[in-house]
């Protein structure tokens, strides 16, 4: 006991900072341009759909370390995007909190993307056809009958991007790197400690990751169950 104390006494708490800065802006973003992109393949014919699902589900799929390297590749300074980036606009990329950014976006954006979409497509379509035809413009359809109609599955969305996004490792070591007190996350200071042998606090890391990925789970469940109120039970 004496020992948890003496390791919760001098934590570093910055990786935990960081790692919810990141998960929670890396979710803003995901959110808007995830229900964008939903909207828009939703009303894509089939075949541009299944390309565009495709490429908008890529890094899904992909292992993490795989979007890092094109990651890496694309916004290096050795490369035009990201010496442009860095040249005009004193923007850095790679070893930087904005590199966080982008590659926990990337990563936990395809949920958004696909909890959005599946949202979408159960829409009842009579709901958006009743309000053109009381001539609300498209622009207060989207945001007052698609998103509030959408709201479980998008909401779910939120849950799991963030909760992605949060422990994301791969991505982003390789384009933001481990640097204490600015890029270290929660993931990556887990790895640190443990290649430094140090199980004590890698094992306070680990129930502190697994107390909010149980939040997470039980906010699932709860979004759930408020969509399964009248479903009927065995």
């Amino acid at each position: 006991m004496d020992n948890l104390m003496n390791i919760l006494s001098n934590l570093d708490w910055s990786p935990l900072f960081i790692s919810l800065k990141t998960g929670v802006v890396a979710t803003g973003i995901s959110f808007f341009i995830g229900i964008f992109a939903a909207g828009r393949v939703v009303r894509t014919g089939t075949r541009g759909k299944a390309i565009a699902d495709g490429c908008l589900t890529l890094p899904m799929v992909l292992p993490p370390t795989v979007a890092g390297f094109f990651l890496l590749l694309l916004f290096s300074l050795k490369r035009p995007l990201g010496s442009f980036l860095y040249s005009n606009l004193g923007i850095k990329i790679v070893q930087t909190w904005a590199g966080c950014i982008i590659a926990a976006t990337v990563i936990a954006f395809p949920l958004m993307y696909r909890n959005a979409r599946a949202a979408f497509e159960q829409l009842d379509p009579n709901l958006i056809y009743a309000a053109r035809t009381l001539g609300m413009p498209e622009f207060k359809i989207y945001w007052r009958i698609i998103i509030p109609n959408s709201g479980p599955g998008i909401l779910a969305g939120i849950i799991l991007t963030f909760a992605r996004a949060l422990g994301e490792y791969g991505a982003t070591s390789m384009l933001a790197g481990n640097i204490p007190h600015k890029t270290s996350t929660i993931s990556q200071r887990i790895a640190m400690v443990i290649q430094d042998g140090d199980y004590a606090t890698a094992g306070v890391w680990v129930v502190i990751i697994l107390l909010i990925a149980f939040g997470i789970i039980v906010s699932m469940n709860l979004v759930a169950g408020r969509n399964m109120k009248n479903v009927q039970r065995w």
